[in-house]
């Protein structure tokens, strides 16, 4: 076998110069594909095989230049052979116009190799570099990379094993303990047994001896009598008659033991339905897919602390190709080190079980700190993390610094106005380009309070249709609104009142494949449907609804209603159908506090925000919990009760966060990506969330009684 290493371009390959014997030996029957033995890299074979293969023509060639005589008519040929023939034996290439002179050098702009004197001569204005300053050099310089890489995944191919013999062991042993533990039982159950059907049989034999006894007495005394009065005089009669006369007697009021005195009651009733149940689950295998490369950190604790305040950090893994891991029981180990290496503080992991931990730490003195996240021993991306401790006092004020959280925006009144000042994704601005803002500006705001054409009254749900218009749902006015996406008032609909076609106080609102305006209807308690024009027509969830409060449409055409005050979420057909529902009151993955809003994304999954639980869950198309995100907090990628919500067509998931009046931007597995920067005009308890169809993020700003249209760069 002959083999030749050739670069073509940047990229290199092997060429193997072998028989179809050669090859039909070491290829697999029926393989479609060729891999090299070297550098495992995959060729196609031809449909007929090995056979099918062409010639290398200019292989063969030098094959048979190099088999013929020493004596060569072609020069040129002699010239590449020799060359191939040094190369291969690893000697130093002489260079062919300068005799004796070795060939050091290599021209980028000619592509070839040359000695010093060439360098010196046509290739003096080129730029030339050493040969072993080439590529080679480069790829040397990874060798260390790729051996501390092959240690590592060696080494965690050697735990891997390790663990699964430890498992084996521990396995074996548990159940050899039940074993014992099953025939220890059987022991007892069996001696219990005995010793029982001792006592019983013990008492019966005992009445037995008594009965058999009597009769054998009542026999003998019958037999007696009988002869006697057969075989006896008269006179012996009489002289035996008074002993005969009590001995009957006697034994005729004997009181026998005929009744029982035990009975033969004796099983043995053994539950195996539930033991057999508890062995077909008996032990969990434990384990997941994360890898700390593409795991993250979110939170405002990551980098800043103020010292005595607890703070609390989200860690969310991802496996090797960056999806979410959606189950818990990850080895995540938190440490937080002073400058000089020394543990500053305790930390707390909690596991959400669905693939993101919580973090929790207090520090107690201001200064520099490590923050070290390891998952599986492996960094996470930006772990180690510069943490910085200062006192309360020195932490800027933030306008959420007053706590004014009261009932939720759904509910009548009580919402007191909080200050139009904006959220910072940081409260320490020296964070925030590194806090990932994106700068957005204010396009145009519509709105004041007011009744009016283009005025609302704490307004809700909206949403934007294909044809380029924003609907509002003017909840307090007790109307529809809508608008062209450059915000031009084009008309408004509907009549305050409890009938079908009338409104009560709708709070979301959609847009249907075929341009119809679907409104929840939180107070009349159904969703109402109706024509682009603002004609009505159907009314759906009527005697199912409890307080429907957000709104979408799926790609099934189905419309989906969350239920804030029953906290499911309601999916039915478009002629008001119950497809199905799911969710009820709690904080489990399946339960709800206050749902808001809802939105559907490219893969038809379910985005719903939980007002109290502060998070963000996605759902199956059937209602089947995938994962949730977020939690209680003023830090990136933490909520204070989300409320509207829209998905991009990348997937990406926009919150608007109403305590902390704020609009996060997060990716399609729940990571923090960044927020919209709305401090051109800032929100003040922003509801609804949309798309509009160029583009824009639209948003409802309920406690300023307008909507606002801003800038999204996807």
């Amino acid at each position: 076998m002959l083999v030749f290493h050739f670069s073509e371009s940047e990229s290199s390959f092997l060429c193997f110069l072998l028989s179809s014997s050669c090859l039909q030996n070491y290829i697999p029957p029926e393989s479609l594909t060729l891999s090299c033995p070297v550098c495992r890299q995959t060729s196609i074979l031809p449909e007929k095989g090995v056979c099918a293969l062409q010639n290398n023509f200019f292989i063969t060639n030098l094959m048979e230049v190099l088999q013929r005589e020493p004596e060569c008519s072609r020069p040129e040929a002699c010239s590449v052979l020799e060359s191939v023939s040094a190369a291969a034996a690893g000697k130093p290439l002489c260079c062919p116009n300068h005799e004796g002179k070795v060939m050091e050098f290599y021209c980028e702009s000619c592509e070839t190799a040359m000695c010093l004197e060439c360098t010196e001569g046509e290739h003096r204005e080129h730029v030339t570099v050493p040969l072993r300053d080439t590529q080679l050099d480069a790829i040397h310089s990874r060798l260390p990379q790729l051996t501390a890489a092959i240690d590592l995944v060696t080494e965690i191919s050697r735990q891997l094993n390790e663990r699964k013999n430890e498992a084996v062991t521990e396995i074996s042993n548990t159940f050899e303990e039940l074993e014992r533990a099953l025939h220890q039982r059987k022991t007892a159950l069996i001696t219990d047994l005995e010793n029982i059907c001792s006592a019983k049989q013990k008492v019966l034999q005992a009445q037995l001896s008594s009965l058999l006894q009597g009769k054998e007495h009542i026999q003998s005394s019958c037999s007696f009598t009988e002869q006697a009065l057969s075989h006896g005089s008269a006179t012996e009669v009489l002289l035996v008659q008074k002993q005969m006369s009590e001995r009957v007697i006697a034994l005729a009021r004997h009181d026998f033991p005929e009744r029982p005195h035990q009975n033969a009651h004796l099983d043995c009733q053994v539950e195996t339905e539930g033991l057999r149940r508890s062995i077909q689950n008996l032990g969990v295998l434990l384990t997941t897919g994360a890898v700390a490369h593409t795991s993250v950190a979110t939170g405002e604790g990551l980098r800043h602390a103020a010292t005595g305040q607890h703070h609390t950090i989200t860690v969310t893994t991802k496996d090797k190709d960056g999806e979410l891991v959606r189950t818990g029981n990850a080895v995540l180990k938190a440490e937080i080190a002073s400058v000089d290496g020394n543990r500053a503080a305790e930390t707390e992991i909690s596991d959400n079980k669905n693939g993101t931990y919580e973090v929790g730490y207090t520090l107690r003195t201001e200064g520099e700190y490590t923050f070290s996240l390891l998952l599986y021993g492996q960094p996470i991306r930006g772990s180690p993390f510069r943490l910085r401790a200062v006192k309360p006092s020195d932490v800027p004020q933030s306008p959420d610094d007053v706590k004014r959280r009261v009932k939720s925006p759904s509910g009548t009144g009580g919402h007191i106005r909080q200050k139009a000042v904006r959220r910072p994704s940081s409260m320490y601005s020296t964070t925030k380009k590194k806090e990932n803002p994106i700068e957005d500006e204010l396009i145009y705001r519509v709105g004041s309070r007011g009744r009016e054409k283009g005025e609302f009254t704490n307004l809700q749900g909206i949403s934007a249709s294909s044809n380029g218009r924003v609907v509002v749902a003017d909840s307090n006015n007790q109307c529809i609104q809508i608008f062209s996406n450059d915000g031009q008032f084009k008309m408004r609909f509907g009549v305050r009142g409890r009938s079908p076609g009338q409104l009560q106080r709708p709070t979301g609102v959609t847009v249907d494949m075929n341009g119809d305006i679907v409104v929840a209807d939180y107070d009349n308690r159904w969703v109402s449907i109706f024509s682009s024009d603002g004609k009505f027509k159907n009314k759906i969830g009527a005697g199912r609804l409890m307080g429907p409060k957000g709104v979408a449409v799926d790609k099934n055409g189905h419309i989906i209603t969350v239920d804030n005050k029953a906290c499911c979420v309601f999916i039915f057909q478009s002629n008001g159908k119950l497809v199905t529902k799911f969710g009820g009151r709690g904080t489990s993955d399946r339960q709800f506090a206050g749902p808001h809003f809802v939105a559907v994304n490219n893969k038809n999954e379910i985005v719903v925000t939980d007002f109290h639980n502060h998070s963000v869950k996605v759902y199956s198309a059937d209602g089947e919990f995938l994962f949730k995100f977020g939690s209680h907090g003023e830090g990136n990628g933490q909520f204070n009760a989300p409320t509207g919500v829209a998905v991009d067509a990348n997937g990406n998931i926009i919150v608007a966060d109403w305590g902390n009046s704020r609009i996060q931007v997060f990716d399609s597995t729940g990571s923090f990506l960044s927020y919209i920067n709305t401090s051109a005009d800032p929100l003040y308890g922003p509801q609804g969330l949309a798309l509009t169809s160029d583009g824009h993020v639209a948003v409802a700003d309920s406690g300023n009684h307008c909507f606002k249209v801003y800038r999204y760069l996807q």
